[in-house]
C-alpha cells in the first residue's frame, strides 16, 4: 500500500494512548491550520497525559483508511462513529 500523504513519513503527529496502546479506532482527525500538524484521536475524553507523539507513517500503519484524508485542507477536521463509518466534516 503506497503512502498517500505529502508530508514525510517520519513527520511527528499527535494521537492518544487509547489509539496507540488500547487499539481504539481513530474517529477524529484534524489538520491544523497554523502549523500543518495532524491529530488522530479516538472518541474518548482526553487528558493531557493521554497524548502521544508518533510518526505519520505509524498512524497510517495503525489505520490505513486515514490515507483517504491525505488531501484534508489545513484547518479542517473530520469524524466518524467507528472504523467502518464514513468520514464527515466537523
Amino acid at each position: 500500500m503506497d503512502f498517500p500523504f505529502h508530508d514525510p513519513e517520519h513527520v511527528a503527529v499527535f494521537t492518544c494512548v487509547h489509539v496507540l496502546e488500547h487499539n481504539d479506532n481513530i474517529c477524529y482527525v484534524y489538520h491544523d491550520e497554523e502549523d500543518g500538524a495532524w491529530q488522530f484521536l479516538c472518541k474518548q475524553e482526553h487528558r493531557t497525559s493521554d497524548g502521544r507523539i508518533i510518526s505519520l507513517k505509524e498512524a497510517f500503519l495503525i489505520d490505513s483508511s486515514i490515507g483517504g484524508l491525505a488531501e484534508l485542507p489545513l484547518g479542517c477536521g473530520v469524524m466518524r462513529e467507528n472504523k467502518l463509518s464514513p468520514w464527515e466534516r466537523v
